[in-house]
């Protein structure tokens, strides 16, 4: 008998009714339910697939900025300067499977697949892929109702994708299964905790974790000193007033 909920195929992990999915509205404001999260499924080394039971999702990350002043310039700040930014980390909760753990979700060999029980038998990071799927209203003011829009690769909209579900209803003869949505790849994680609880008084166990994420990216652009991020004064885009200012100051004065 095979594990049915650990059984990739179909864009999923797993073929049981818990992986079975429902409608959600269609709004302009992103909604949590088509988010889609991806990730390594062990046994499988053809793609990234959709995880079910994930309760939460919540990335984070942190940079300090520090202020320059100088003697005799008085209480003012010339400008802040920021240093480099910590880590991303993601909490994640999800519902213990008895035949698929939060750990061969992300493709390692635990529970009845191996012998992982411990954050010290990882050995290998894993990536996980976030897809905002667009709602039916914001493709259409896309003009890509029923077959998603995806931007240029390399270009600033190139981590914009048509994604394709696998299973769809078909309308007066055609299937609209395209929807388009953010991707967001977050690369070569490891997980830094893992807890879980059994308490006499709760029925569901829960599990949950934070990864620690080396590098964040679209998936498509080219990062370095040249990405169009926006706010650049030197190609006519607005920002800041001080840096688009030729001086290089706001106002003048003196003694």
């Amino acid at each position: 008998m095979p594990n049915r909920d650990m059984n990739p195929q179909q864009g999923v992990q797993g073929s049981s009714y818990l992986y079975t999915f429902g409608t959600s509205a269609n709004t302009r404001t992103a909604v949590s339910q088509k988010v889609r999260l991806l990730a390594p499924a062990y046994g499988n080394n053809s793609a990234l697939f959709q995880v079910g039971v994930l309760s939460t999702f919540d990335p984070s990350e942190s940079k300090t900025v520090e202020p320059v002043r100088g003697i005799g310039f008085g209480d003012h700040v010339a400008e802040q300067v920021p240093s480099v930014t910590e880590p991303m980390t993601v909490s994640i909760e999800r519902a213990l499977l008895y035949l698929a753990n939060l750990w061969q979700a992300t493709g390692y060999a635990a529970g009845i697949d191996g012998p992982v029980r411990s954050l010290k038998h990882h050995r290998w990071p894993f990536d996980v892929e976030q897809q905002l799927v667009f709602s039916t209203l914001a493709d259409n003011d896309l003009e890509a109702a029923g077959a998603g829009f995806s931007g240029t690769s390399g270009a600033y909209n190139g981590g914009v994708k048509a994604v394709q579900f696998p299973i769809v209803t078909e309308i007066n003869g055609i299937k609209t299964g395209g929807h388009t949505a953010i991707i967001t790849m977050y690369e070569t994680c490891w997980w830094t905790d893992w807890s879980t609880s059994f308490a006499k008084d709760a029925g569901m166990i829960m599990e949950s974790g934070t990864i620690a994420v080396t590098d964040v990216h679209d998936f498509s652009s080219i990062y370095g000193e040249f990405l169009a991020t926006g706010n650049d004064p030197t190609i006519g885009q607005l920002g800041s007033i001080r840096f688009g200012n030729a001086a290089g100051v706001v106002g003048g004065g003196g003694f």
